[in-house]
Order: structure tokens, then sequence, then C-alpha cells
């Protein structure tokens, strides 16, 4: 398919070493290559690297943009950090799906709009957006919420994007927080087209976060609570060049585990959170 292709890699957790930078520099003779990125663009012509399997090898995450409309984002993390059991609730054929290793779950996003074209800026979003990752190594799972409600609000864009017994599907659980996004979470939402009255409506069943997880007193005193060997080995990641995964370790150890369970809040499904958004927008219309 020929037009605009815009692909970009980041190495969050550690640089690549010599002998990876070999073989990533053979997937592209025009490609921006350092130890932490791998930035391409084509206009008449193909990639011929798999980002798949580029995110399984060297890469943590992914960007890609398309001039018909693709927009697509990939995030890896440890398992230890993101167990597939979880991440899985928030799946949606064609849109949010996910894959593993035997140390890694790999996150992957798409957003289609081939009305829309090539948004402005989209292919700077990727700074802005994998802050995220961080996020859900911490146990935030509002960016997979957010992914999900995006991948159902298509329908409104593209009336064949689903089939009608998609209609009766439920809501996965609803993370906290939803009405006070971080600044990623709403760089992600943005990339991925999520409606901001879908946004609202979805909201409204979100609680607020917990106020220890805003305070730097709270992190302060976990990590004094920290065994001394745990303290080691996290000094040991920091000067192994991997403080990013030091950090995340550290965040979802004072959030401790999402839970798996679903809670008292009611499940919607997708037909009725549409339907409210609908419902909405003709209240705001009406004089």
């Amino acid at each position: 398919m020929s037009g605009y292709q815009y692909y970009e890699f980041l190495a969050a957790d550690r640089p690549l070493t010599d002998a990876e930078l070999a073989e990533v520099s053979q997937l592209s003779t025009q490609a921006k290559i350092t130890a932490t990125s791998f930035i391409s663009e084509y206009h008449e012509s193909n990639f011929r690297g798999d980002p798949g399997l580029m995110m399984r090898r060297y890469y943590d995450a992914h960007l890609y943009v398309a001039s018909w409309g693709a927009h697509r984002i990939m995030l890896r993390l440890p398992r230890t950090l993101l167990g597939p059991e979880i991440a899985r609730q928030y799946c949606v054929d064609g849109h949010v799906s996910l894959s593993t290793t035997a140390d890694f779950v790999i996150i992957d996003l798409t957003s289609e709009d081939r009305s829309g074209g090539l948004a402005e800026g989209a292919e700077s979003s990727l700074p802005a957006i994998v802050g995220v990752r961080s996020e859900l190594a911490a146990g935030d799972l509002r960016p997979l919420y957010l992914a999900w409600l995006s991948a159902y609000g298509a329908w409104e864009r593209d009336e064949e994007a689903f089939e009608d017994d998609h209609e009766s599907e439920v809501e996965p659980p609803v993370p906290a927080g939803l009405d006070s996004l971080t600044a990623p979470q709403r760089a992600l939402a943005d990339f991925l087209r999520l409606d901001p009255d879908l946004l609202e409506v979805a909201a409204g069943t979100s609680p607020p976060l917990a106020e220890a997880e805003r305070d730097a007193q709270a992190l302060a005193a976990h990590i004094a609570g920290l065994a001394a060997g745990e303290k080691d080995r996290l000094l040991t990641l920091v000067a192994e060049n991997q403080a990013t995964r030091a950090r995340m370790e550290l965040l979802r150890g004072l959030r401790g585990d999402p839970d798996r369970k679903r809670d008292f809040r009611p499940e919607r499904t997708v037909a009725e959170l549409l339907d409210t958004v609908a419902e909405l927008r003709l209240r705001a219309d009406q004089p």
C-alpha cells in the first residue's frame, strides 16, 4: 500500500547492545537509529521489518502512523508487572490485543479512521504517550480501559466496525480516576481518537483516585520499608541502565496488585454506553 508511513521504536528500560544495533540496522537503510530509538519514514515504499518481532526482541514501545488514517501503539512490559490475565480483560478483536513471551506482555492498540487521513502531529505522539507504560506497570489500568473504550467508540464513525452482537458486550473493570487522567493518558486517548463525550459517560461510575496514590510521603514510606536486599537489587537495575524498570517496580510495590475481580459498580454494555452518549448529545442540542 503506497502513501506516507511513520515507524518509531523506543528502548525505554535499557539501550540496545552493539550486536542488537547491528541487527536492527539491517532492516532499513534510511532509518535514524540510536541505542534507544529507531525512526523511519516511507512515502511510496514499505518497511521491511516486522514491528511485532522487533518489540519481542528489542524495544519497549512502538508508534505507527499512516496517511490512510491508521494509528498504532505497542507497549512491552515485564510479565511480573502486568499479568496477561489482567490485560486480556480489555482486549477487543482487531483493536486491542496482546501477545506474550517468556518475560514480557506486549499490548497492541490500533485506531482506524480512513475518512480523516493523517492527523496533524500524530507522528510526534510517542514521547507524550510512553508514560502510560510506567503507569500500567505500576498497576494503573486506566490506559487499558481507555483503549477498550476507544475501540467501541469507533462504532460511531463506522457502522460496520462490529457485528450487532457486540452491543451486548459488558465493559471490563472500570478503574478509578477516569475523570482525572494523567497527561500521558490524555495523549493516548487523543491518539486513539477516544470521543470526549464517551469518556465522560464512562467516567460516571469511576471512583476518585485514592489519596495515597498521589502522596509522595506514601512513596517515601514504602521505600523506607523495603528490605536491604530489595533496595540493592533496585539500585543494581539503575546502575545497569535500567532506571525506568526500577521506578516501575517501586511504584507497583506502592500501588499493589490490581483487583482482578469486578466490584460493586454496575456493569454496562457497549449499547448502554453508546446510547447514553447519544442521549447526552440530544439533550445538549435541544434549546
